[in-house]
C-alpha cells in the first residue's frame, strides 16, 4: 500500500513598486511571510565625503544585502567604515519623493550592513505613516482587532497571555 504525500503548500506572491525599486514578497496560503526586501540607498560619511551605495533591506531580519557602491573601489580602498575618518552610516527608504531615513550598523569584521531590531520597527512605523498615511496606533488597533475577532462561523482561537 502506498502512502499519499501531503500536497505542497501553495504560495502567493505580492509585488509592489517603491521608489526606484520593487518590493517582492511571497506568502504561503496560511499567510506566513516568506520574504520581504525593499531597495534602499546607503550613505557612509567618511570625513567630508559621502560614499553612496544601494542595497536591499530585509524587513524581517534587518539585514542589508547586495550592497553596491557608487564611485568607491571596495577592493582597493576597503570598507568605508574601515577608513580613519569614518563617522557613521545612514539608510534611506524612498517612495514617491518621500523619504524615511534611519541608522545603519556596520559590522567591520564581516562587512555586513544591518539595522537593529528597534530601528527596524521604527522604520516600519514611520514608513507606514509616511507612505500610506497609517499611524502606529492605527496599525496596533488593526492588529488587536484581528486577534480579538473570532473567525466567522467557527470557534475563536484561545490565546494565552
Amino acid at each position: 500500500m502506498r502512502r499519499r504525500s501531503k500536497p505542497p503548500r501553495a504560495r502567493r506572491s505580492l509585488v509592489c513598486r517603491v521608489g526606484r525599486g520593487t518590493i517582492a514578497a511571497s506568502t504561503t496560503t496560511q499567510g506566513q511571510a516568506v520574504d520581504l526586501k525593499v531597495p534602499i540607498t546607503i550613505s557612509d560619511e567618511v570625513g567630508d565625503d559621502l560614499v553612496e551605495s544601494t542595497g536591499l533591506l530585509d524587513l524581517a531580519s534587518g539585514e542589508i544585502q547586495r550592497v553596491e557602491y557608487e564611485d568607491w573601489d571596495l577592493a582597493a580602498r576597503g570598507l568605508p567604515a574601515d577608513s580613519e575618518d569614518y563617522e557613521f552610516t545612514v539608510g534611506t527608504l524612498s517612495n514617491n519623493g518621500k523619504d524615511v531615513e534611519f541608522k545603519v550598523d556596520v559590522n567591520k569584521v564581516t562587512g555586513q550592513y544591518s539595522v537593529s531590531a528597534s530601528e527596524l520597527l521604527e522604520i516600519k512605523v514611520r514608513a507606514a505613516a509616511l507612505f500610506a498615511g497609517i499611524s502606529g496606533k492605527d496599525m496596533l488597533r488593526s492588529a488587536d482587532a484581528k486577534t480579538a475577532t473570532p473567525p466567522a462561523g467557527g470557534k475563536g482561537r484561545k490565546h494565552l497571555h
